[in-house]
This record gives C-alpha cells, structure tokens and sequence, in this order.
C-alpha cells in the first residue's frame, strides 16, 4: 500500500482524513518532518481554521520549502478546504502571504438574501475537468460536503477542476493541474463520493509507484 504523508501543522482533525485513506486502501503517516514528506509516495495537506495561522504554522516548522519541492518534483499533491487555499497568493481573510503555488487571491463569499455565510453542507459539482483523475468513476452530478466562508480565485481559470454555485455565486470546488490537486469541500465527511474521490487519489499514486521486480 503506497504510504501517504498527512501534513501535521495543528490546523484540523486529521483523524477523519487518515481513516478516509484508510478505507481507500493507503496508509497514511501524520507527520510534521521534512524528511518524512520527502520519503512518502504523496502528501495530503488537509485544514480547518484561518489563513494566517495555517501559513505561520506551516513555516514555523519548516514546511514551505518541502511541500513546494515535492510538487515541482512530481509527487501527487492532495490539499483538502484550507489546505486548497493556503496554496493561492493570498487572502481576504488574513495577512500573510499564502505559498504561491497557484497564482491567484482567496476571496469572501458575499452575503445577499437567501444564503448563508458560511457555505456549510451539501453541494453538486460542476465538473469542469470531467477527465481529472480525481473524478473517475465519480457521477457527473456528484454532491459533496462543504464548511467555508472563504473561496479560491485562481488567475488561470483552467486549472479548475470542478465549480459549484451557492446564491448567485458560482465559485471554484477544486484545482487539478498535473501532480497537484486540491478541494474546497470535505471529502472524507462526503459519503461514497468522497471515498471515491480519495480512491482515485490513491490509485493515482499507485500508478507512479516504481514496479516490483522479482
């Protein structure tokens, strides 16, 4: 089973995400080392919380470095709700400048009549990349989990994977671009379409483990 490194920076409940890759038959390994990132088959970045203390956590143990050369090598790449935005260039919920790795701002939601601030529960995807692999086997109407008040607005609207609407809103869900993927809604509390989802994830890192020779 590909070992999968589940980032550590006390920024949510990563219980819930090492038991969804679990049941997508990884293994996962919490951890906050360098070294333990570099030796894993892929690395998930999951989040609750604020912007600026996520960075500041991030770079206070040293981890900005690594999770950039990680990507840039070629190593699959799973960010889940703040560990999507933290990616992006910044956001209007905080100060700190966020990793750069996907050019673009972390935007508030607006509020108008009929919607709620913030955006908790279900919603369909719109996939925008119907052939990610992230969404292989997954309905083209698929509903997943959301808790944010915050979206990603990245400047290169092809790296969308994947949109929803709330209100009059319709904002992006998820990111694919090569190695790196990333999602706004919870896939480990999404029911059988966020097994699916990290399913795929971890097929996909089986795919770019080195095969056995006997």
């Amino acid at each position: 089973m590909p070992v999968i490194a589940v980032v550590d920076y006390d920024m949510g409940n990563l219980h819930s995400a090492c038991k969804g890759l679990e049941n997508a038959g990884a293994t996962p390994k919490v951890t906050d080392s360098p070294l333990e990132l570099e030796r894993a088959d892929a690395i998930v970045l999951p989040g609750v919380g604020s912007f600026d203390p996520a960075v500041q956590h991030l770079r206070s143990r040293h981890l900005e470095n690594p999770i950039k050369q990680a990507i840039a090598a070629g190593k699959p790449f799973l960010g889940i709700c703040l560990g999507l935005q933290i990616l992006f260039d910044s956001s209007e919920e905080g100060e700190e400048p966020g990793l750069g790795i996907i050019p673009g701002i972390v935007r508030r939601f607006r509020h108008e009549p009929g919607i709620t601030v913030p955006h908790m529960g279900w919603n369909q995807l719109q996939l925008t990349q119907p052939d990610s692999p992230l969404w292989q086997e997954l309905s083209p109407s698929a509903w997943v989990y959301f808790v944010h008040s915050y979206y990603v607005d990245p400047m290169d609207a092809a790296v969308r994977a994947a949109t929803i609407t709330h209100g009059s809103q319709t904002v992006t869900a998820a990111i694919a671009r090569d190695n790196l993927m990333a999602v706004q809604f919870h896939p480990e509390k999404s029911s059988t379409a966020g097994l699916q989802i990290l399913a795929n994830f971890v097929r996909l890192v089986e795919a770019k483990q080195p095969a056995t020779v006997f």
